[in-house]
C-alpha cells in the first residue's frame, strides 16, 4: 500500500533538445530532413538487397539487418521528437514512455552486437576466403542474427522490469528528448542501486565484448591487407576499414559515455549530445558508409533502375 501511495506519476514531460523558442522551427526542419534521409537510405538498402540476387550474401544479409535496426530505432525516437518541436506541451504517458524505452534498448543493444557480427564476417571473408562459404553458411548467419536479437530482447526486458520497480513520486520532467534510462533514473525517489548495477554490467558487456571482437577482427584484417601486393588494393581496403572503424567508434564511444557511469554522476547536457550520435546521426550515416561507397551496391542500384524504367 505504501508503494501505491507514492506512485503518482501517470505521464512525463520531455524537455527536448532546447527550451529556446527561436530554435524550435530550425531544429524541426533539420531533424525532419535527417529522418527523411535515414528512412530513404535504410529502407532503400533493405529493398535493394531483397531485389538484387547477387547481393544475397552474408555481408549484405547482415547489412540488411543493420538497416532494419537503424530504421526502427530512428522511427521510435525521431517522430515523437519532431512533434515535441511544434507542440506547446511535450508530454508522454507512462506506458508510452516505457514502451519507447523498451524498444530503444532492444534495438540499441542489438546494433552493438550486429556491428561485431559484421566485423567477424569481414574477418572470415578476408582471412579465410576458402572456408568462407562453410564458416558463414545460411544456417550460421541465421543463428548469429537470431542470437543478436535474442540478446537484445533479454537485456531490454531485464532493464524494463528493473525500471518498473522504480517509484516516481516527485518530479515528472525528463531532461531529454526521449525516454532514456539515465534521465528516468534521475527522477526516482526510490533507490536505483539495482538499476545502476544492471546498467553498468550490461553496458560494460555491450561495449567491451563487441569492441573486443571488432578490434581483434580488424587487427587480423589489417595484417592480411598488408600482405596485398597491389598498392591500390591496400589503399581501397584501408579506406573501407577506416570508415567502419569511425562509425563503430562514434557509436560505442557515445554509448559508453552515456551508460558506463552511475546515473547520479551523469551530465544530462552532455548526455543529450552523445545520445544524438547513436540514435539519430549513426542511423543516417550507416547506409552511406556501408553501402553507397560499395561498387556492388552501385551496380545493383543501376540494374534495379534499368529494370524499373525500361
Amino acid at each position: 500500500m505504501a508503494t501505491a501511495n507514492y506512485s503518482l506519476v501517470t505521464e512525463f514531460m520531455l524537455i527536448g533538445l532546447t527550451d529556446q523558442p527561436k530554435l524550435q522551427l530550425p531544429l524541426f526542419l533539420l531533424f525532419l530532413a535527417v529522418y527523411v534521409i535515414t528512412v530513404v537510405g535504410n529502407l532503400g538498402m533493405i529493398i535493394l538487397i531483397r531485389l538484387s540476387s547477387h547481393l544475397h550474401t552474408p555481408m549484405y544479409y547482415f547489412l540488411c539487418s543493420l538497416s532494419f535496426i537503424d530504421l526502427c530505432q530512428s522511427t521510435i525516437i525521431t517522430p515523437k521528437m519532431l512533434v515535441n518541436f511544434v507542440s506547446e506541451k511535450n508530454t508522454i504517458s507512462y506506458p508510452e514512455c516505457f514502451t519507447q524505452f523498451y524498444f530503444f534498448a532492444f534495438l540499441a543493444i542489438s546494433e552493438c552486437h550486429m556491428l561485431a557480427v559484421m566485423a567477424y564476417d569481414r574477418y572470415v571473408a578476408i582471412c579465410h576466403p576458402l572456408l568462407y562459404s562453410l564458416m558463414m553458411s545460411h544456417q550460421v548467419c541465421s543463428l548469429l542474427v537470431s542470437g543478436v536479437y535474442a540478446l537484445g530482447l533479454v537485456e531490454a526486458t531485464v532493464h524494463t522490469v528493473c525500471l518498473l520497480r522504480v517509484i516516481f513520486c516527485k518530479d515528472y520532467v525528463i531532461n531529454h528528448y526521449f525516454c532514456d534510462l539515465v534521465p528516468l533514473l534521475n527522477l526516482s525517489c526510490s533507490s536505483t542501486y539495482v538499476n545502476d548495477v544492471v546498467n553498468l554490467a550490461f553496458g560494460t558487456f555491450n561495449v567491451l565484448f563487441p569492441t573486443l571482437i571488432i578490434i581483434c577482427s580488424y587487427v587480423l584484417i589489417v595484417a592480411s591487407i598488408l600482405k596485398i601486393q597491389s598498392t591500390e588494393g591496400r589503399s581501397k581496403s584501408f579506406r573501407t576499414c577506416s570508415s567502419h572503424i569511425v562509425t563503430v567508434g562514434v557509436f560505442f564511444g557515445s554509448g559508453a559515455f552515456m551508460y558506463l557511469q552511475p546515473s547520479s554522476s551523469n551530465s544530462i547536457g552532455h548526455g543529450k549530445v552523445s545520445s544524438m550520435f547513436y540514435t539519430i546521426i549513426v542511423p543516417m550515416l550507416n547506409p552511406l558508409i556501408y553501402s553507397l561507397r560499395n561498387k556492388d551496391v552501385k551496380i545493383a542500384l543501376n540494374k534495379v533502375i534499368e529494370r524499373t524504367f525500361h
